[in-house]
């Protein structure tokens, strides 16, 4: 009895006979979790568009959405992808990333941060993808060497606010180099939690690009450089306040000094804090 090979699918057209919405990313299908206990209003899954690999950044969820649904993939493709992202991966770290050719530095106020701080930082537009319509900034790493842009979209209705190009590099801490305050520093979440933070005289801070994207080596590099403690000002909502507790116990793995903050819920987060809540907040911690 002859019986018919599945069809072997991409990712999209896995998710379409699912009859699951997604949006795209460069590299990336952008969906509601699937895990069945996670009520995931606002899409925060990301799922590899070659591989299949998913993971939901506000749950942890992971796994491969071929193995998810029994559904056959195209091995030949993935394993091309891996090796193409592979050489990628070697030649970016060996020799770094340029700024693409024709970026113009940013000079804006965006959410009320000053030019100077967005200059400070590097800021630039540019016209093409994946920088097109999004303020993008350098991550370089402790020798100075560009290792990925992080491209934050302005338009409020865009379900893909960051866009990390290329798409699976390592992010270290940003700044890579930061002062610390009496030996501390004040680790936060995102970008411009820190660009908010610094713009209002508090220029201890470095953020995870997520909380994520911290471990105890990341934590460890902090120490080594000569910081002997950290704050975590996290989201104050049940998230960020999971992933804080997350981050306390590699602090204590690393053998480093921690502090959780937690600030009102009506502030929002550190990068929506007010010049004068940021004054505050460095007396209260600093003196």
């Amino acid at each position: 009895m002859f019986i018919a090979e599945k069809k072997k699918m991409t990712v999209e057209e896995l998710l379409q006979e699912r009859s699951i919405t997604y949006k795209l990313s460069p590299a990336d299908c952008i969906v509601s979790c699937l895990n069945p206990e996670h009520d995931d209003g606002n899409p925060s899954m990301r799922i590899d568009r070659i591989t299949g690999v998913y993971n939901c950044f506000s749950c942890g969820y992971k796994g491969n959405i071929f193995v998810h649904f029994d559904a056959p993939s195209n091995p030949l493709d993935i394993r091309r992808e891996k090796i193409r992202r592979k050489i990628e991966e070697v030649r970016s770290s060996s020799i770094g990333l340029k700024m693409p050719k024709n970026f113009m530095p940013y000079v804006g106020n965006w959410r009320e941060i000053s030019p100077e701080t967005y200059k400070r930082f590097d800021c630039f537009v540019h016209p093409d993808k994946p920088f097109t319509g999004r303020l993008s900034f350098p991550i370089k790493d402790l020798t100075g060497k560009i290792v990925a842009f992080n491209c934050r979209s302005q338009s409020p209705t865009d379900i893909v606010k960051y866009i990390i190009h290329p798409p699976k590099a390592v992010l270290p801490l940003f700044p890579a180099r930061v002062r610390p305050i009496k030996g501390r520093v004040i680790l936060v979440e995102g970008i411009f939690d820190v660009l908010n933070l610094h713009d209002k005289g508090l220029e201890n801070a470095v953020c995870c690009f997520g909380t994520r994207n911290i471990d105890v080596e990341k934590l460890k590099l902090l120490k080594m450089s000569g910081v002997s403690g950290i704050d975590l000002l996290f989201d104050p909502d049940d998230a960020g306040q999971d992933a804080a507790h997350r981050v306390i116990e590699m602090c204590e793995i690393a053998e480093i000094l921690h502090k959780n903050i937690t600030l009102p819920r009506e502030l929002g987060d550190a990068g929506a804090l007010p010049k004068n809540k940021v004054k505050q907040l460095k007396e209260q911690l600093y003196g």
